[in-house]
């Protein structure tokens, strides 16, 4: 591909050209279709080609593309006013930027300026973004050697494991940052009582929450956000992905005592804030609030997780299915690899986690039809993975 001349070799590419998407289909410049299970990462979260998003879109590019947070704009207004109907309370400030890692970035400024303090606590298995800071919290080895020295000040803890986490918190510690459900290591569900032991854990050291809800919010859980199914709160939440139906964007979610601290011009963002993003986000909250998405993800993360599950008395290649909603893993006892390049060749686009784990992020409006054909598809595929390994 002519691409790959110019982007150099930093994505894990498919030898497969996308020219057009609607739902939870993809179709490529041969008109092939494809049922995609791999929603760009998470990102197409309320479908490709979604009509609110689309329409919005449209609406305001014929206004005006561009309006710096320097000046004001009733479509960021009313992105605002949506954002918080939905945000879990007492986040009542954001700061708008353009990803995930920016998400992080802010975040974690805005917690050691609000502490006074500079230790940071992450989680083994963690994945929060490639940029320095990012980077600097996430877990896997092999993103972060490269780099250093990153941030100073990063600790690592044991998922789902309190008495680690205590042991690792001390005087210097500002905040404790962590995805409610892991992704990129893999699919991780906390132990129940996790979630509200961090808390704890927080407010007894006057230390900081910070919820990574970059992939696992937004109803991807079948709740607007993970953290909901253990009913905890953060002080600072981090969004991204499919916050503006595809359009690139990132939210930083705070209580307003810690955005308070910040000076003018401490931090900021050129495209923060974006009229074409805020529009597309208003439309994307009210796909999520008012198309019954959350529901569907419900139905059709349980037809999911229960035909996998089913899969795994079948198929001896499947270590373990894990997951909540439409955010699924399957470990598998070999790599992925040839699984995903014969999901291509049957119409099924996947993605993966490391190299055994299949991860599904397919859009939230996914059928039930799409969800039989892809579990029809997969056994399909298992099977004849297990005969050329004669397992």
């Amino acid at each position: 591909m002519s691409e790959d001349q110019y982007l150099g070799n930093l994505y894990q590419r498919f030898p497969v050209v996308i020219e057009k998407g609607l739902g939870s289909h993809v179709w490529d410049s041969n008109g092939k279709e494809y049922i995609d299970c791999m929603g760009g990462y998470g990102v197409a979260l309320v479908g490709h080609r979604n009509e609110r998003v689309v329409n919005a879109i449209k609406s305001q590019i014929e206004k005006i593309i561009t309006v710096h947070s320097s000046l004001y704009s009733k479509t960021r207004e009313e992105f605002l006013e949506n954002l918080f109907k939905i945000a879990p309370k007492g986040l009542t400030q954001v700061h708008l930027n353009n990803s995930g890692a920016e998400s992080v970035e802010a975040a974690i400024k805005f917690a050691r300026k609000f502490t006074s303090k500079k230790g940071m606590i992450a989680m083994k298995g963690s994945y929060h973004g490639k940029s320095m800071g990012a980077l600097s919290l996430t877990f896997n080895p092999k993103y972060r050697e490269s780099f250093k020295p990153l941030v100073e000040g990063a600790k690592f803890s044991a998922y789902g494991d309190l008495d680690a986490l205590r042991d690792s918190v001390d005087e210097d510690t500002a905040f404790i940052i962590l995805e409610p459900i892991q992704g990129e290591s893999g699919i991780h569900v906390p132990p129940d009582g996790f979630l509200q032991g961090v808390r704890k854990i927080c407010d007894e050291n006057e230390i900081l929450l910070i919820f990574d809800e970059i992939q696992s919010g937004l109803g991807r859980t079948g709740r607007m956000w993970a953290s909901e199914h253990w009913e905890t709160t953060p002080d600072i939440m981090c969004l991204a992905k499919g916050i503006a139906g595809g359009i690139p964007m990132g939210a930083t979610l705070v209580k307003s005592d810690i955005l308070s601290v910040m000076k003018k011009g401490e931090h900021s963002s050129t495209f923060g804030g974006n009229p074409v993003s805020c529009a597309a986000g208003t439309a994307t909250i009210q796909a999520l609030t008012q198309d019954n998405l959350l529901k569907n993800a419900v139905m059709m993360g349980e037809k999911l997780f229960q035909g996998l599950t089913e899969m795994k008395s079948k198929h001896s290649i499947i270590r373990e299915v894990r997951g909540k909603g439409l955010m699924i893993g399957v470990e598998l006892k070999f790599e992925v690899k040839d699984i995903l390049l014969e999901g291509i060749k049957n119409g099924l686009l996947l993605l993966y986690s490391g190299r055994n784990i299949l991860r599904f992020l397919p859009p939230l409006v996914i059928s039930d039809e799409d969800v039989t054909n892809t579990l029809q598809i997969l056994d399909k595929l298992l099977t004849n993975e297990e005969g050329r390994k004669n397992v």
